[in-house]
């Protein structure tokens, strides 16, 4: 398993581009639950049309915005290293982006810095529009030890996803694509579904088990192949075991063993 990511806030310059030479740089202490992405454009209704008859029509305006809502997690006593006695030491850090400083190229106008927030593959350039801060969680000397901080942010565009490659999860060595069972699901219905061989009988000749299910369930430890677990993953791309198998679909047969020279079950 691969290290775990964090997430960063970087701050940029005011052209929203690139990142500014020793500007704020934080890296959250808990990646985010959920990313809220929400697009817009503005529309106009121009004049002119037959409103009442429903096709005036419509004009977009502008370039349209984006907008990106999550909330981080702030907690001073799951800190194991330089740990501090007031959270607020850690969300004010974050609060900085909100902070207007004299705007680049004119130092009359404030404007708040740029920032791009960055996970992984998920990269947003732009300010921060609104942030909210939540406080709890207090020491007996009336110090918050916890926090959350809900950021909006937004861009003047619409946010374009970009991807290198064809996006293909490479084959490892030593893995192969599993099943997963539903609820209700039972091995044999599984294995029928599979194709390989879900009732029926099996014939071997020289001890051993043919393929089918019965094969399915020794090789995946399954004890009772009648009552699987939601979820459960089990391994259908078993090879019959020595002798012959035979699979007949036929779930009315009766279940009494015959023995007649070879092992016939009816199952």
């Amino acid at each position: 398993m691969g290290e775990l990511v964090k997430a960063q806030l970087i701050e940029l310059k005011q052209d929203f581009q690139s990142e500014k030479d020793g500007g704020q740089r934080v890296a959250v202490q808990f990646n985010p639950e959920t990313l809220k992405v929400t697009f817009a454009n503005q529309i106009v209704q121009p004049q002119g049309g037959d409103q009442a008859a429903g096709n005036s029509g419509r004009q977009f305006v502008g370039a349209g915005t984006t907008k990106l809502a999550l909330t981080l997690w702030f907690d001073v006593t799951a800190m194991t290293e330089d740990a501090v006695d007031d959270v607020r030491r850690l969300t004010q850090k974050v609060i900085y982006f909100m902070t207007p400083a004299p705007a680049e190229g004119d130092a009359t106008k404030l404007a708040p810095p740029g920032v791009r927030f960055i996970w992984g593959s998920f990269l947003f350039d732009g300010m921060v529009e609104g942030l909210e801060e939540s406080l709890e969680y207090f020491s007996p000397d009336g110090k918050p030890l916890r926090a959350n901080l809900t950021l909006t942010l937004s861009q003047q565009k619409i946010l374009e996803a970009k991807f290198e490659g064809e996006g293909k999860v490479p084959a490892r060595p030593g893995h192969k694509p599993l099943n997963s069972a539903k609820a209700g699901d039972s091995l044999q219905s599984m294995a029928g579904a599979g194709g390989k061989g879900g009732f029926g009988f099996s014939a071997s000749v020289g001890g051993g088990l043919g393929g089918g299910w019965q094969a399915i369930a020794s090789a995946n430890g399954i004890e009772d192949p009648l009552r699987l677990s939601p979820g459960q993953l089990i391994d259908l791309d078993v090879k019959a075991g020595a002798g012959f198998g035979a699979a007949v679909s036929a779930p009315s047969l009766p279940s009494p063993r015959i023995s007649v020279g070879a092992t016939l079950a009816f199952d």
